[in-house]
């Protein structure tokens, strides 16, 4: 799991937000940070705080930018959870979505973006698990398959 320590670029943008936004997006940002398997990169992308694929491990993607795994980010009126191991693995996002329904939270969600505004919202031990179940080296495999597959 990651010990990286948070780049100032991700500090900045954090302790720009509200203090309440801030008082949410920290723990998640903690909680992500410690499950995260090691070799993603903490950084900003597009935007967003986030972890990726650094390009030393993988250049050639569609877009020349790092692969992003993870990301996080304060919008207008929520805080958005980026999973992008859910859409790369569709039996990952049918066993996420099995394993929320059984909180009783309601899974507020996109293709793979948990939508929440409070930490209430989220089961947090679920992400974690999910977070930590891909490997970069997975996550790299699963992408050049698909991207082969057109």
């Amino acid at each position: 799991m990651s010990t990286e320590p948070v780049p100032f670029e991700v500090e900045t943008i954090v302790f720009d937000l509200e203090p309440e936004r801030r008082a949410v997006i920290y723990p998640v940002l903690d909680v992500v940070r410690d499950a995260m398997p090691a070799g993603y990169r903490l950084g900003v992308y597009g935007g967003m705080l986030g972890w990726a694929v650094p390009l030393e491990l993988l250049a050639n993607t569609d877009d020349k930018q790092p692969l992003v795994y993870v990301s996080l980010a304060a919008q207008k009126h929520y805080n958005s959870l980026y999973l992008m191991g859910l859409c790369s693995f569709p039996e990952k996002d049918a066993a996420f979505r099995f394993q929320w329904d059984a909180t009783g939270r309601t899974l507020n969600m996109g293709n793979s973006c948990v939508r929440f505004k409070t930490l209430a919202d989220l089961d947090l031990d679920l992400i974690v698990r999910e977070v930590a179940s891909v490997s970069v080296d997975d996550f790299i495999a699963n992408y050049e398959l698909l991207k082969s597959r057109g």
